[in-house]
C-alpha cells in the first residue's frame, strides 16, 4: 500500500453540519436549563512505551465561564507541538456559541515508524444552537502529510498506511461530529481527530483532537 502524499494548499476551508432536536424528550427538558455551549482549542491523550502524555482540552471556554481563554501552545512530549489558541464562549437571548482557534499544529510521532509528519498550518471548530437544534463549522489552512478531498463530507476518514503486516500509523477524521443516540439535537464538532494504530497492538496508542466544540441546546443534564 502507498501512503499518503502531501497534500496541496487548502486555504480557508468551511464546513457546516448540524443535528437537529428529536422532539418529545428534549422540547420536555427545555425549561430545565439554559442552551449551552463549550469549546477548547485542541486535546492530548497518548501512550508510547512508558511514557503517557495526557493535557487536557487546551484553552477551553464555556458559556457559563470563563467566556475566553488562550494558550501559547508548546510541545507535548517530543512527538507534537501546539501553536497558540483561543476560544470564546457566549450566549445571544436564546442562542449559545463556542468556537476555539488554532495554528501550527505539529506531529513527528509517525515519522518514528516510516509514516509523514502531519502539520495543520490553522484551524478552527465552531458550533452554536438554539431550541430548534445545533449547528457545526470548521475551517482550516495548509495541510501536510495527508490529502483530502475537494469537497469534505462529514465524518471523512482517511488511514495512514504502513503498519507492520499492512496496518494503520493512524486514521485520520476530518469534521468528525459526534451526535447521541437517540438524538437530541446536541452534538460535539472535531476539525480533525487523529487516533494512533486503531487496529491495536502497535506500539502507541491515543486520541488527538484539533479544534472541538460542543453544543446542546437544552443545557447540561442533571446526573
Amino acid at each position: 500500500m502507498t501512503k499518503p502524499r502531501t497534500a496541496g494548499r487548502l486555504l480557508s476551508v468551511t464546513i457546516l453540519t448540524g443535528a437537529l432536536v428529536a422532539g418529545g424528550t428534549a422540547t420536555a427538558s427545555a425549561e430545565a436549563a439554559p442552551a449551552t455551549a463549550s469549546a477548547a482549542v485542541g486535546s492530548l491523550d497518548v501512550e508510547i512505551g512508558d511514557e503517557h502524555v495526557v493535557t487536557g482540552d487546551l484553552a477551553p471556554c464555556d458559556v457559563d465561564g470563563p467566556l475566553t481563554a488562550k494558550t501559547q501552545g508548546g510541545a507535548t512530549g517530543d512527538f507534537a507541538r501546539f501553536g497558540g489558541g483561543e476560544s470564546n464562549c457566549g450566549r445571544t437571548g436564546a442562542a449559545a456559541v463556542g468556537e476555539a482557534s488554532g495554528r501550527r499544529f505539529e506531529m513527528s510521532l509517525l515519522k518514528r515508524f516510516g509514516g509523514p509528519v502531519i502539520k495543520v498550518r490553522t484551524f478552527m471548530a465552531k458550533c452554536s444552537t438554539t431550541k430548534d437544534g445545533s449547528l457545526g463549522y470548521i475551517e482550516f489552512g495548509d495541510v501536510t502529510g495527508f490529502t483530502l478531498p475537494e469537497n469534505i463530507p462529514q465524518n471523512y476518514r482517511l488511514t495512514i498506511a504502513g503498519g507492520k503486516g499492512g496496518t494503520a500509523l493512524a486514521s485520520l477524521t476530518v469534521n468528525e461530529t459526534v451526535t447521541p443516540t437517540p438524538p437530541d439535537g446536541s452534538l460535539v464538532t472535531h476539525m480533525l481527530h487523529i487516533k494512533l494504530f486503531p487496529q491495536g497492538g502497535g506500539p502507541a496508542k491515543g486520541d488527538i483532537y484539533l479544534g472541538t466544540a460542543r453544543c446542546d441546546p437544552y443545557g447540561k443534564k442533571k446526573p
